[in-house]
């Protein structure tokens, strides 16, 4: 493929213009192009005469056409180039034209000098020009220098290799009902498993733009695993092992192993239970108990008026009677056959068959399905989602459902943004006298004791400041994405919802009048709306 091109005829006795066709499916000269090349040249024409004979010369089939275009005697032209360089400054094209028939001819040695005088020094395409010169192709532009983009790196990343999504729900049977002893929350681990591996971040390299500047690559996240007991991290501080048999779990970005301490029952054999890691009953908790522990509770039997506190999940397999006494308290999802005259708050969320005249608090969604599906008397409440099958009673218990988000999160996070902007500031503000004593003991120069002190106590309060901003800016992320999903809080009614029910939605409120089925509660404009499902 060639593309086509013009080349001045220059005499005594007039200008003209030779218009060469392309092969193969080359390009056609373009008018705009003649145009601008012969005003630069100071070559005057009759523009109309010129796109007419363009024309004929395409319609003629000739491989050249010659065009006059004007009588006037002009000098030789020499053989010409324009550069196209490209906004990023990463690649350089030349568009040569031909010397007129009897012009002076460029040398490749005076277009290397030219590209030196317009300082376009790195990704010269030097043999493709060498051949170019050798070969002409006019008309045509073809690349004389190309930059290096910088190799962009990636950001560190730890791989978990247990389950760390808080999110996973119970397995709902075919009748309907919750499978509640095969839920496979409680992440088993043995001794010598390998629990979690760091790839560490690839800084990239650096790129070269066709004049030599330096193109720095984006900037990457690093990373560092962190953990707590039971654990042991490699020598290259990439892979983290157990070093017992228990359950693992992933906290606030760290990982944890606990052994699990087991029990038939919760009773006077016992009393209460406080363990640092998770306990199993496989029968009962016995009324007045308390079982605590930093880890999971999962109980194979009932629990009647007791109290079970739990850093992770709670899981109840045959329900909670709580007596008006009994409390469930965990910091990740609690799930329990059946809720019935109790106190219960989850960080998570809470997944029943029933709830019955029992306050219910949780933090992302409270899902009350299965084969009976109801929520009767009390209150509940969750930030994101309440999804019940049927709500309220026909017996006119007073029953508020409640979603959308805690007025007292949106304060914590602005009290939290205030904390990084401030702690980022002190830690600014530490930076350069920390640098300076730094680069002393790195040339060699002694330090006065004192100095060596402020050094030490500089190091510390750098290393605090920094862990407070990350632990900080960690909680901040979290209760930004929690207010997000808020925004679009409801309360789904997969069957009926009875007059006298109270729905709150963030700062506004409804009681339902009459009796309605298979609708969704949202708020809108202001108010809450029911909308069918």
């Amino acid at each position: 493929m060639k593309n086509g091109f013009f080349q001045l005829i220059c005499s005594p006795s007039g200008t003209a213009l030779k218009l060469v066709a392309p092969r193969d499916g080359g390009a056609q000269v373009t008018i705009k192009e003649v145009m601008e090349y012969l005003n630069s040249c100071g070559i005057m024409f009759d523009t109309a005469a010129l796109n007419k004979g363009m024309i004929e010369a395409v319609s003629s089939g000739k491989d050249e056409y010659v065009v006059p275009l004007n009588r006037d005697a002009a000098p030789e032209v020499r053989e010409t180039y324009k550069l196209l360089i490209a906004q990023d400054r990463m690649l350089v094209a030349a568009r040569f034209y031909p010397s007129s028939l009897n012009g002076e001819k460029m040398s490749a040695q005076e277009f290397f000098k030219d590209l030196a005088f317009r300082k376009i020094v790195y990704g010269i395409q030097t043999e493709q020009i060498q051949k170019f010169f050798e070969n002409p192709q006019y008309c045509t532009d073809f690349v004389v220098a190309k930059g290096q983009p910088p190799r962009q790196g990636t950001d560190a990343r730890i791989e978990y290799y247990f389950q760390t999504d808080l999110k996973a729900r119970p397995t709902l049977n075919e009748d309907g009902s919750v499978d509640f002893f095969h839920l496979n929350t409680i992440c088993h681990c043995s001794k010598g498993d390998v629990l979690a591996r760091l790839f560490p971040e690839d800084p990239g390299e650096m790129g070269l733009s066709v004049y030599g500047e330096k193109i720095r690559p984006r900037d990457v996240k690093r990373t560092t695993l962190r953990f707590g007991h039971n654990i042991t991290l490699s020598e290259d501080r990439k892979t983290l092992t157990a070093d017992v048999d228990g359950h693992v779990m992933l906290v606030e970005g760290k990982v944890f192993v606990s052994n699990v301490l087991e029990v038939e029952n919760v009773d006077i054999s016992t009393g209460n239970i406080e363990y640092e890691g998770s306990v199993k009953v496989n029968g009962n908790v016995c009324t007045n108990f308390s079982v605590k522990a930093k880890g999971n509770i999962e109980v194979s039997g009932v629990v009647e008026g007791a109290c079970l506190e739990a850093d992770g999940n709670i899981i109840i397999a045959r329900g909670m009677n709580g007596m008006a006494r009994g409390v469930l308290k965990a910091g990740g999802n609690i799930i329990s056959k059946f809720i019935e005259n109790a106190k219960v708050t989850a960080g998570g969320y809470v997944s029943s068959e029933a709830i019955l005249h029992s306050d219910v608090a949780a933090g992302t969604s409270i899902t009350v399905t299965g084969k009976r599906g109801f929520i009767t008397g009390g209150k509940v409440s969750a930030a994101n989602l309440i999804e019940v099958r049927t709500l309220g009673s026909s017996m006119g218990a007073d029953t508020i459902v409640e979603v959308g988000i805690d007025p007292g999160l949106k304060h914590r996070a602005s009290q939290l943004q205030k904390q990084i902007a401030d702690n980022s500031k002190m830690v600014a503000q530490i930076h350069p006298a920390l640098s300076a004593l730094t680069q002393k003991l790195a040339q060699g120069v002694k330090l006065k004791p004192e100095q060596i002190k402020s050094l030490q106590e500089m190091l510390q309060k750098e290393n605090q400041l920094k862990e407070a901003i990350e632990k900080d800016t960690e909680e901040y992320n979290n209760l930004q994405q929690l207010m997000a999903e808020s925004n679009a809080a409801r309360v789904e009614v997969t069957g009926e919802v009875y007059a006298g029910t109270k729905i709150c939605i963030s700062d506004v409120s409804m009681v339902v009048k009459t009796s309605m089925n298979y609708c969704k509660f949202t708020k809108e404009r202001g108010d809450v709306r029911m909308t069918a499902l």
